[in-house]
């Protein structure tokens, strides 16, 4: 299901997934089955997303994010691929990894060149400056391990 007011370029786009009004989907991003992408959202070019991903309203996913499966993020969640950006002046983007089962809180951000491990949890309003590892769960400003688990948080 894509709805008639969003403005989709890629035909990349997996079975099942639907995408709301006021989407943008550039032409290269890839993204994957069952996913559901909410209004507001814009998805750049170098973008890889995985199967069954939950992107809800306000949300941008800029050149060089990978997204893997099965990963939430929560309304307004802020990305980044420059450490230090400056208008009219483009670099390489920085890479980050959101891997398999992770969960992005509302209005959080993350820092580029990080990965976010399987099963992690970023707590709403967190600013995440470092990797964080599998099946842990960080909050705050910046963001610190709370709590981590076995096999999942």
């Amino acid at each position: 299901m894509i709805h008639q007011l969003a403005d989709i370029h890629s035909k990349s786009i997996g079975l099942n997934t639907s995408i709301w009004q006021y989407v943008v989907i550039l032409e290269k991003a890839l993204v994957g089955s069952n996913c559901n992408i909410c209004s507001h959202c814009f998805i750049e070019n170098d973008v890889k997303i995985g199967d069954r991903v939950t992107i809800k309203c306000g949300v941008q996913i800029w050149d060089g994010i990978t997204i893997e499966d099965d990963v939430f993020i929560g309304p307004n969640a802020t990305f980044t691929n420059d450490k230090y950006p400056r208008s009219k002046h483009h670099i390489e983007p920085i890479r980050t990894v959101i891997k398999n089962g992770a969960s992005i809180g509302a209005n959080a951000t993350i820092l580029c060149g990080i990965t976010i491990g399987e099963n992690a949890m970023i707590g709403m309003g967190s600013v995440v400056l470092h990797d964080v590892p599998p099946n842990t769960v960080v909050v705050g400003n910046p963001a610190k391990e709370i709590k981590k688990n076995g096999d999942h948080c």
